[in-house]
């Protein structure tokens, strides 16, 4: 697959979450000049298919498995919402990496 086939692939992500992916964007991605960011990790992950924390290279299956929260699981969602929102974007990142992680292990 070609860097312009996955920007293609990942345009109607970008276009539903307002998130602006281009070709040298990519490109610097892949020759590991930059890393993504998190928004830019989650795009390309649905774009591809497959799962964030495979691509961030953690040891994990490759494929996409990210089941849709329960909001009534004792106000839990609630509290990791408020606590996320006291956090660094790096810290943010690594804990997403690690919950992504854990699920893939199910």
């Amino acid at each position: 697959m070609k860097q312009v086939d996955i920007v293609n692939a990942a345009r109607p992500f970008c276009q539903k979450y307002g998130v602006n992916l281009g070709k040298n964007t990519l490109s610097q991605y892949v020759s590991g000049k930059t890393e993504p960011k998190q928004d830019k990790l989650s795009i390309l992950g649905m774009a591809l298919g497959v799962s964030e924390a495979w691509l961030m290279g953690y040891d994990v299956p490759m494929e996409r498995n990210a089941p849709v929260p329960d909001e009534s699981k004792d106000g839990r969602i609630a509290r990791l919402i408020e606590l996320a929102k006291c956090m660094s974007s790096d810290d943010l990142d690594e804990i997403i990496a690690q919950i992504e992680w854990k699920l893939s292990r199910r």
